[in-house]
């Protein structure tokens, strides 16, 4: 477990970050990593740093033992559309949210924010950023709540959808699949530094879904699913398979009425049962938890409300 004493150095170090993106912002400087949304993505890591840290999420501990996790619990994030600023949802390992907690500003360079469990003691450790620009880069904070980040390619603008439900082909780092303009699914093995392998195609007619989402396992197999939304609004498991050549079996039809919402994601598990629960919000701003049963024939159980208002945000 680590100290308190980093989790005040991790803490001291996102209020000192966000003040600089903050000022820079203002004055239209930068910050070291040569712009503010370099700072952007380091206050993000601080954060995250520091709820790993605290286990904010108050897991017990043996639940928790590194190696043992195969569904983490993420924190949800929220870009505020009108401002670009980034807001954190920590779980509450009861089926829903804390309150969401202001993190930084500039955050609007970002399409999208990949947090992986890579060590699978449940939690947060490293995280894939995807700028609007295209680059993608790796970022964590160490025990030593040293701050590292490193660009592992461009043009992953490409993929209008990028996730990793974790592990798709067996090893121990999580991976990413990208969904291309054209319906093409591609899958990339990580490795522990961030880097990827050259992609792998893994099917075409994908451009039929409007929504993916996955992060976790929802069949009781210890291999990570992910789900799609079609254009009928019919929602469709894909189970994995654990063989990055051919990730995901053939789907199963879960059901219909699924275009009620305008968005779907996963950060993982929500109530601590070591399933995948799904997340959905209608256009008015209301969220639903959708809770992981385990069992492939049945794959959720009925929509729960955990929060109203979060129309505001673009959820990553």
């Amino acid at each position: 477990m680590i100290s308190n004493r980093r989790r005040r150095t991790v803490r001291g170090a996102l209020a000192a970050v966000a003040a600089t993106v903050a000022m820079a912002a203002t004055a239209g400087t930068s910050f070291a990593s040569g712009d503010p949304a370099g700072a952007a993505e380091r206050a993000q890591a601080s954060a995250g740093a520091e709820q790993q840290a605290g286990k904010a999420q108050g897991a017990a501990p043996a639940a928790r033992a590194a190696g043992t996790v195969e569904t983490p619990s993420f924190a949800m994030d929220g870009v505020t559309k009108q401002t670009g600023d980034l807001y954190m949802y920590w779980t509450d390992n009861q089926g829903g949210f804390k309150p969401g907690e202001f993190v930084t500003s500039g955050f609007d360079a970002f399409a999208d924010s990949i947090s992986v469990d890579n060590d699978k003691d449940g939690w947060s450790d490293h995280t894939w950023t995807v700028h609007k620009d295209g680059k993608l880069t790796y970022s964590w904070i160490d025990d030593d709540s040293e701050y590292h980040n490193s660009q592992v390619g461009t043009g992953w603008n490409i993929y209008p959808t990028i996730l990793s439900p974790g592990s798709i082909g067996g090893a121990q780092e999580a991976d990413l699949i990208g969904l291309d303009k054209a319906g093409v699914l591609w899958g990339y093995l990580g490795y522990a530094d961030g880097n990827l392998t050259p992609r792998t195609r893994i099917g075409g007619g994908w451009g039929q879904y409007t929504q993916l989402a996955g992060q976790g396992d929802l069949t009781g197999d210890n291999k990570p699913d992910i789900v799609a939304r079609d254009t009928s609004g019919v929602l469709w498991l894909y189970k994995g398979t654990g063989d990055y050549k051919v990730p995901f079996a053939t789907r199963t039809r879960i059901g219909g009425g699924w275009n009620t919402y305008d968005r779907l994601l996963s950060v993982g598990d929500l109530n601590a049962d070591g399933v995948a629960d799904l997340i959905a919000r209608k256009p008015n701003g209301d969220l639903f938890r959708y809770s992981g049963t385990g069992n492939a024939g049945s794959v959720f159980g009925s929509p729960a409300q955990i929060g109203h208002g979060f129309q505001i945000y673009n959820l990553l």
